[in-house]
């Protein structure tokens, strides 16, 4: 079944906006059967020796919200 997107595009910006918050929400309630990839599961174990290897180079929480928000404009 191939949906037909045009009447997508003549929404306006806020209900674009918040389609995609619902696609999302609706994507997270979902998301425990969605698998995860060999690839992925590669990634995570090499990110998880690096931490392991030197857990002063990982971030805290706190910090990555205080960089996020220092480079945010409005």
């Amino acid at each position: 079944m191939k949906a037909d997107l045009a009447p997508i595009f003549e929404l306006g910006l806020s209900e674009k906006l918040q389609l995609l918050e619902d696609l999302w929400d609706d994507i997270a309630t979902k998301s425990a059967n969605l698998p995860v990839l060999d690839w992925q599961k590669e990634e995570l174990a090499q990110r998880k020796a690096l931490h392991l290897q030197d857990p002063s180079l990982a971030s805290s929480w706190e910090s990555v919200k205080a960089r996020i928000r220092s480079n945010i404009s409005f």
